[in-house]
């Protein structure tokens, strides 16, 4: 694993072998969110390893705060992609799904909902795409991945939770994808910085002070 931790020259990046005496990562199982993928209770207890486990040109948070905007800027994508799937499948449901004697679709209400879902994921996705080529010219911000991490994850999971209203009761079941999309949502809204992290940025960028202390 990689694991940044401080030393007497400041952070530093090091590569830390699996068996590695000392260290223990213990799967956590109770989890309502992202149970595909495994994460772990990690204990470093009197670990040592050589120099030649040190990254040697990351230095500083600058190497993990890299990564950190890699990823954000990922999620930027990648909740538009929860959002869209869960619209879809409200809108499939809508249009075959018979309520009073007509399809659920055909109701003001349920319009409404399949409207403002479409309109969030056409301008999280349209976001997306400007950060995107904002990257792609050596231009992107790291307070404008925030933006796009804040915004995109806030809204998708509104999408998630809208599309579950018009699936109903079947809307708690697995067969449908989108409140499986909002509680694995709730987890992206937590890592790679929680909506605080977000908002501090932004307004340490808006008003050239830190609130962070």
């Amino acid at each position: 694993m990689v694991v940044w931790a401080q030393t007497d020259d400041g952070v530093r990046g090091f590569l830390v072998p699996a068996g590695t005496p000392g260290m223990t990562a213990t799967p956590i199982t109770q989890k309502l969110s992202m149970r595909a993928s495994i994460q772990c209770d990690v204990v470093f207890d009197g670990v040592r390893l050589g120099p030649d486990a040190m990254l040697p040109a990351a230095m500083g948070l600058r190497g993990p705060f890299t990564c950190l905007n890699e990823a954000r800027y990922g999620i930027v994508w990648g909740a538009m992609g929860a959002a869209r799937d869960s619209y879809e499948a409200a809108l499939a449901y809508s249009q075959d799904r018979l309520q009073f004697g007509k399809p659920l679709a055909g109701y003001q209400l349920t319009q409404e909902k399949l409207v403002n879902m479409l309109l969030e994921i056409q301008k999280g996705t349209m976001l997306a795409y400007y950060l995107g080529r904002l990257k792609d010219e050596g231009k992107l911000r790291p307070e404008q991945i925030s933006l796009g991490k804040l915004n995109n994850v806030r809204e998708a999971i509104k999408v998630a939770r809208e599309a579950r209203s018009i699936l109903g009761g079947n809307g708690i079941t697995l067969d449908y994808s989108p409140l499986r999309h909002a509680a694995n949502l709730e987890s992206v809204r937590t890592y790679e910085g929680t909506d605080e992290v977000h908002l501090l940025v932004l307004g340490q960028h808006i008003t050239g002070l830190s609130a962070f202390r």
